[in-house]
């Protein structure tokens, strides 16, 4: 438990100043957020911040008591390292909270640089089982591990048994078929790696067109949907798309669904999860009030051992449908 009384520690994202005020307002213990440049997941034009940027919003956490993490969590190439680098010691030198790092090297970089400096090991390094998260714990000091969204809260209950850092799971927003962002369908697609260039269907290879009265999406030269006229269309993800096979059309990879775990916070209680991760730096800061207003809620009436207030946050899910994801496998 926090210091607060808090059973967990929230966890929200920004893409935004805006938004990253929005989230301190609402009730964010931490934000996580990246600089304007490959080295973050979420390399979108409009998106991320400035070092200036980062350095007002570090400030303005901390004057209202909450931590900000910065996302470092692509991989350099090789002969390219300087970018990276730079973000890790800007980091230091920003007194950012922690740095969330996926990479071996800058792992091995960040520890011997800024001993003083806390290390999250992203969930792109897919750690998945206590002797992995032992390695990245003992050789490059890693202080908490963000869970893959594969694993059952019993799985979770086992990991956080046998091993020496937090943890922390993810409980809102969007889901990938993929090892954690390791997608070849987008790179095929667009050339763009979502691990190394940090863009995941990137909207420079997005297109819309009318056609015989329906709205056609595409990434690059692949049609993601055909919807009718004033129906619903989510962004054009490989992943998400309806295909036709043998068996008829559909989605075939996965189906727009969204994460909310927000009735397993007992259960994740239990098993000893530190941290509550919320997905989103691409959405709207609306988008993060209303969600960080609702699990602070939730985790507040649980401090108090108070119901959990039943606020739905379906119409924020993709598709309008949410799913408890890996933590019930209620297919096994």
């Amino acid at each position: 438990m926090r210091s607060d009384g808090a059973p967990f520690e929230i966890v929200c994202p920004a893409g935004t100043p805006a938004a990253f005020r929005t989230a301190v307002d609402a009730g964010a213990h931490s934000v996580y957020c990246g600089f304007s440049d490959e080295t973050n997941a979420r390399n979108f034009p409009g998106l991320n911040f400035s070092r200036a940027e980062m350095c007002e919003g570090i400030a303005y956490a901390h004057a209202n008591d909450a931590k900000v993490l910065i996302a470092i969590n692509t991989f350099p190439r090789a002969g390219n390292l300087e970018l990276w680098h730079r973000a890790v010691d800007d980091a230091a030198r920003m007194r950012a909270d922690a740095v969330i790092l996926a990479d071996i090297g800058l792992l091995a970089y960040a520890a011997e640089r800024h001993p003083q400096l806390r290390i999250h090991l992203s969930v792109q390094a897919a750690a998945a089982h206590a002797r992995s998260i032992d390695f990245y714990v003992e050789e490059f000091g890693v202080r908490r591990v963000v869970l893959p969204r594969v694993l059952s809260i019993p799985e979770i209950t086992q990991i956080n048994a046998a091993v020496a850092c937090e943890t922390e799971v993810f409980v809102f927003g969007g889901l990938c078929v993929m090892a954690e962002g390791r997608c070849s369908l987008s790179s095929y697609a667009t050339g763009k790696s979502p691990n190394m260039h940090g863009v995941c269907s990137p909207a420079s290879h997005v297109t819309y067109r009318e056609e015989d009265g329906e709205l056609t999406s595409r990434l690059g030269e692949f049609t993601i949907n055909r919807v009718g006229r004033g129906a619903p269309v989510a962004y054009p993800t490989l992943c998400k798309g309806r295909f036709k096979t043998a068996l008829g059309c559909g989605h075939i990879f996965e189906e727009p669904a969204s994460l909310d775990a927000r009735h397993l916070l007992p259960q994740l209680n239990d098993a000893g999860v530190t941290a509550l991760k919320i997905e989103g730096r691409q959405r709207s800061r609306a988008y993060t009030g209303m969600v960080v207003r609702a699990f602070r809620a939730a985790v507040d009436a649980m401090a108090r051992g108070d119901p959990m207030p039943e606020e739905l946050l379906v119409g924020l899910t993709e598709g309008q449908q949410a799913t408890s994801g890996a933590y019930l496998k209620t297919w096994r």
